[in-house]
């Protein structure tokens, strides 16, 4: 039988493909170039590969099922391997950021069924990070009920393993649980650790184990309880896959053994998972989320985050605030705590601007009539189900709310306001206001989430009520800054846009809708930032952070725990847009101060807590942080992040960042927590040169540091506990006095 092989991508990342008059269009590996077998060399290696391969797409329809298995695993559907290849396409375009932009398009179909299906990969110059996404079409003449679509698929990926090892021992598997106020918890695991094992059941004639390596989130917080992300890294030569899958809500991400190979699949929403399914109509359509994948020879785990670093950072919407990194001011965090007023914020607003700031946001309470610790029907907080009009409360501000504005302006300072767009109170007008169509409902039953309705985006009229909303407090109250927040899950879904769709198809549909609302937000407004928030980090993902400029990583409260959140942050969000908390309060002592402060400092720093309490010695404190913040802040959206003492533990001593800058610069944060020994060693081979580090910001008793060049180790000693230093090695700015 005639095989084509199809080679195509850049000399950083390529892919071989094959396909048949008999069969699907199948990935037989992706790699760099010059790692990929040669089918005219090779022809045997390549017929190995291409049995073990999946088809390019896996998918699933009502009443196709699987073939050659059985079990919860998306591989082997009908009716992706029913698909036959019909043509394809190569695009190449010039742009700006990582390079030119390449684009293949694979076309398949299935005469007997109508089902047409394109397999769109895209890949930058200079960037081993491949996009990809699926599109499909009904051309036939009968509906057709898709359960599952695979962005991405991909097996042979223990195919370098050459030492004798089983695959379950020789590939390990990073994953990152992402509990609430304790984000980005990685770990690492070979597959035979995390429960795969080669069960030897191939050489029976059997497909494989059946089992799998899961992860799947299911509802409107993307990220609530792992992030949507990993890396399959090689132990021996440290070859890795780091995957992100780019959508706001439903996903799945399934790993396991065919053949006595190892895949991977990526998706969003399931039949299995997340109660979606979606039904052509003849003539109708649908696209998959998309996902991207970074493909690196060696340096494992690290080496992979640069390449998806730096396609986070080519693949987003442009905005100035990437390059201002301006310092926030938020009223909430370990300071008003939801209860902002006119007699509240006005002392806060001079201490934040003496304090550095450039943003001050109010947060929420604003809009509350309600007496503090007022509890409504069925005991949820006052104001919590009586949002969604966003008008200010004329007892918390007598004087109007612009008269805190103008003091805001007045103080050099751009105002901002907390929002939380997409709910809505029970007992809110804007609920009776509304049709109920435009709300998430389940048989034809508004859904209600502590006290709150979710608005349905794909609804013309929420969408015009949020536009109003938005657009009112830029035009009458001049605000610079909106803090989007949303802080509830609201499930599986919604009654999807015909009948016979899963609610998981209802909850994608809005998703899209909710990214649609905010570009036309940014295109109306380009000069307002937008902060990303969902109960802190519960929506970590690159659909969100492609378009706001500004992130909110955790809710930590505790300042002793929030070092392990802010030096795992740039794994899930570049430094320049992750905003994490720095609360001064008066009860810290100075040590405790700069750890305070310098939690915040390698990314976005978000100024809270009580400054306006601050002894004159805090405050000065405070702002020379700021001050320093602001010298090498435009190193930043360059850099890259080391962990020079391994990605931080919940309860590690001792937590190191680095961020690796394009000038040469490396900004090393350390911190020592309760029962860390005195002194710590830091391995950077990466750093040239005998000079020794600059100490740019440290608090409390004088940090130790020796430089030892030819071994490029430096030995910290910080007499604190519950203290900080930042030091900068090659750093060629002033640090203010």
């Amino acid at each position: 039988m005639s095989v084509t092989y199809l080679r195509w991508g850049t000399d950083d990342l390529s892919l071989l493909l094959s396909y048949d008059p008999a069969g699907p269009v199948r990935l037989l590996a992706a790699g760099e170039a010059a790692t990929l077998p040669d089918p005219a060399r090779e022809p045997d290696l390549c017929a190995r590969l291409a049995h073990r391969a999946l088809p390019l797409v896996e998918v699933q329809t009502a009443g196709s099922g699987r073939l050659g298995t059985s079990g919860k695993r998306h591989v082997d559907g009908a009716a992706a391997r029913a698909l036959r290849y019909t043509g394809h396409e190569e695009d190449r375009e010039r742009g700006s950021g990582e390079g030119g932009l390449r684009t293949l398009r694979v076309r398949m179909a299935d005469e007997a069924t109508g089902l047409s299906v394109t397999a769109v990969c895209t890949l930058r110059e200079g960037l081993p990070v491949l996009g990809a996404e699926t599109f499909l079409e009904n051309i036939g003449d009968r509906p057709l009920t898709l359960e599952y679509v695979s962005s991405f698929a991909l097996s042979n990926l223990a195919r370098h393993l050459g030492d004798g090892r089983h695959w379950e021992d020789g590939l390990a598997l990073w994953l990152a649980a992402n509990p609430w106020s304790g984000e980005f918890r990685w770990s690492r695991a070979t597959l035979a650790e995390r429960g795969l094992h080669d069960v030897g059941m191939v050489a029976f004639g059997q497909t494989g184990s059946k089992n799998r390596i899961v992860l799947t989130s299911t509802g409107s917080w993307s990220s609530s309880e792992y992030l949507p992300s990993g890396c399959l890294e090689e132990t021996a030569t440290g070859r890795a896959l780091m995957w992100q899958i780019e959508h706001n809500g439903s996903w799945h991400a399934e790993l396991a053994d065919r053949f006595g190979e190892v895949y991977l699949a990526l998706s969003g929403p399931t039949d299995r998972e997340h109660q979606w399914r979606r039904r052509l109509a003849p003539g109708e359509s649908f696209r998959s989320v998309p996902v991207a994948t970074a493909f690196v020879a060696s340096g494992g785990f690290e080496a992979a985050l640069d390449a998806l670093t730096r396609h986070r950072r080519a693949t987003r919407r442009p905005h100035p605030d990437h390059q201002g990194l301006p310092v926030v001011f938020n009223d909430f965090m370990n300071s008003l705590m939801g209860e902002p007023s006119t007699k509240a914020l006005l002392p806060l607003v001079d201490a934040a601007a003496a304090a550095g700031a450039e943003y001050f946001c109010i947060d929420a309470g604003w809009y509350d009539d309600e007496p503090p610790g007022t509890v409504g029907p069925g005991g949820v907080p006052g104001w919590w189900d009586a949002v969604g009009e966003w008008e200010e409360s004329a007892p918390r501000f007598p004087g109007g709310l612009n008269e805190v504005l103008d003091h805001i302006r007045a103080a050099g300072m751009v105002p901002g306001l907390w929002l939380e767009p997409e709910v809505v109170g029970v007992r809110s007008p804007v609920a009776a206001a509304l049709p109920d169509e435009a709300f998430f409902r389940r048989d034809g039953v508004r859904l209600v989430e502590w006290g709150r309705h979710q608005l349905d985006l794909r609804h013309p009229a929420a969408r015009a009520h949020l536009d109003t909303v938005v657009d009112r407090l830029v035009r009458d109250h001049g605000v610079g800054y909106l803090k989007l927040d949303y802080n509830i899950d609201i499930g599986p879904g919604t009654d999807g846009p015909g009948p016979g769709d899963g609610p998981g198809d209802g909850l994608l549909g809005h998703n899209r809708a909710y990214l649609d609302w905010l570009d036309g937000v940014l295109d109306r407004h380009p000069a307002l930032v937008l902060e990303s928030c969902a109960a802190g980090g519960s929506r970590t993902d690159h659909a969100i952070l492609s378009r706001l400029p500004v992130h909110s990583v955790t809710d930590q409260q505790d300042f002793r725990l929030l070092p392990a959140i802010a030096a795992a942050a740039p794994t899930a969000v570049t430094p320049e847009q992750g905003a994490v908390w720095a609360y001064p309060l008066p009860e810290h002592g100075d040590a405790e101060l700069g750890l305070v402060m310098v939690s915040a400092m390698l990314g976005r720093v978000h100024l809270s807590g009580r400054p306006d309490l601050l002894t004159e010695e805090q405050a000065a404190l405070v702002r020379r942080a700021v001050d320093t913040y602001k010298t090498f802040r435009p190193l930043l959206p360059g850099a890259l992040p080391r962990w020079p003492l391994g990605l931080p533990g919940w309860r590690d001593g001792w937590i190191a960042l680095a961020l690796s800058a394009e000038n040469g610069t490396t900004l090393l944060a350390l911190w020592r927590r309760d029962g860390a020994p005195e002194t710590v060693t830091v391995p950077l081979p990466w750093v040239a040169g005998d000079e020794g580090p600059r100490v740019l910001f440290a608090a409390g008793p004088r940090p130790a540091c020796e430089w030892d060049g030819p071994d490029r180790v430096l030995r910290v000693g910080l007499p604190a506990e519950r203290s900080a230093v930042l030091l900068a090695l090659g750093a060629d700015f002033a640090v203010p006095a």
